[in-house]
């Protein structure tokens, strides 16, 4: 009789920001976090967006429960850490429904809807006129 599979459960997490679309899978582990193939010191520039990334692991206290694997594209480093922030508390959520009070309350299950205005036909930006002058 062929030995038993050990079955790996992973929960799925989408998260948008702006123009960033990221895909957060977790599975129980160590605590690593994986961006596009990187690691999450290589791929995210300032220690202040690592922290957005980690923000809803600390909270629940589960940093060092799963680990993390994300896909990301779109928009800037900003961005694209609060995408992986909202994926990552929907995954967290999958996994168990406890959390679902802190994350809220924290803020992170809401999906931030501010978005950059599009350009106006006449104008030189979203609302930037050119220049007037009387003569």
């Amino acid at each position: 009789m062929p030995a038993k599979k050990k079955q790996v459960v992973t929960y799925v997490g989408c998260g948008r920001r702006k123009s960033s679309v990221a895909r957060c899978f977790l599975t129980s582990g160590t605590g690593n976090i994986v961006v596009n193939g990187k690691t999450l010191d290589e791929y995210l520039p300032y220690e202040t967006l690592r922290m957005v990334v980690r923000q809803p692991l600390v909270l629940t206290e589960t940093l060092n429960q799963f680990d993390v694997q994300i896909n990301v594209q779109g928009g800037g480093f900003n961005g694209q850490a609060g995408a992986i922030r909202h994926g990552i508390a929907r995954a967290l959520l999958e996994a168990s429904a406890d959390y679902r009070p802190k994350l809220k309350a924290a803020g992170f299950l809401t999906r931030d809807p501010r978005m950059k205005e599009r350009k106006k036909y006449g104008l030189k930006g979203a609302r930037r006129a050119p220049q007037f002058s009387k003569r």
